[in-house]
């Protein structure tokens, strides 16, 4: 299967560095939104993306393959602080989505840590796939603010599991079967925190490919503030048209996904 993929990264209007990183090639696709600021959260951005630029060529990936990427990253982070002091706190949230071989057939793996997210588009509306690892979103699950209320809260940045600790966090996963059609939008918070679902849905369903759909959606969030990096990697599995949005079968989240390493 051939994928057709298309990312854009800004450093916001506010933001000095871009902390956002990412990856998009043959059948993988990864963000990663570093934080530490001074802690140099670009660093850990970055040092988890080159975990994954080993698989970016390979179109033979499992979700072992993966499981050992995101191990690599975590143990990357944890060096490099060991090294540099000054890098002690540094730490980095990770999505991802890759067309793997699930015992025999090609199945899509989508990973989370943090509230980088993952969303699926499709004729039937925008669904996100991922749950976001934050302070709001527990608030959220409580019952104790709506989804509209979390958007503006001012605990919205503030995540409870990242990259770069110690024991490595818990990964979220997903594995479901592909459909011609099939798109999915990859994205820092810097995109979400700007643009509702509808303005998401309509630029990523009327670009004419991912590469200028990912350009128009990062665009459209700086213009409408840009408080933060703004990172967008769109995916699309060719077909006629978007896939139609039934339920998807999914083997996931696996919490476990890092088990073995432990």
């Amino acid at each position: 299967m051939q994928l057709e993929m298309g990312a854009a990264s800004h450093v916001g209007a506010v933001r000095a560095l871009n902390e956002d990183a990412c990856l998009a090639a043959a059948h993988l696709a990864v963000v990663a939104d570093g934080m530490g600021g001074h802690a140099r959260g670009d660093v850990a951005s970055r040092l988890t993306v080159d975990a994954f630029r080993p698989l970016a060529g390979r179109r033979d990936l499992s979700a072992d393959d993966v499981r050992r990427a995101v191990v690599a990253a975590n143990a990357a982070l944890l060096a490099d602080a060991r090294e540099h002091p000054d890098h002690d706190g540094m730490g980095t949230t990770l999505t991802g989505i890759a067309l793997i071989d699930h015992f025999g057939s090609p199945h899509w793996l989508v990973f989370n840590v943090g509230d980088s997210r993952v969303y699926r588009l499709s004729d039937g509306g925008i669904r996100l796939l991922t749950h976001d690892h934050s302070e709001v979103q527990e608030l959220v699950d409580a019952g104790r603010l709506t989804d509209e209320q979390a958007r503006v809260h001012p605990l919205r940045n503030i995540v409870t599991r990242s990259l770069g600790s110690d024991p490595a966090p818990e990964v979220d996963v997903w594995i479901f079967p592909p459909a011609a059609g099939d798109t999915f939008l990859l994205c820092s918070d810097g995109l979400t925190n700007e643009l509702d679902d509808a303005t998401i849905l309509r630029i990523g369903r009327d670009s004419a490919s991912p590469e200028s759909g990912a350009a128009r959606l990062v665009a459209a969030a700086v213009e409408a503030g840009g408080r933060d990096n703004v990172t967008a990697v769109l995916v699309r599995l060719p077909g006629a048209d978007l896939a139609d949005d039934t339920a998807l079968a999914t083997t996931g989240p696996r919490a476990r996904f890092l088990e073995d390493e432990r």
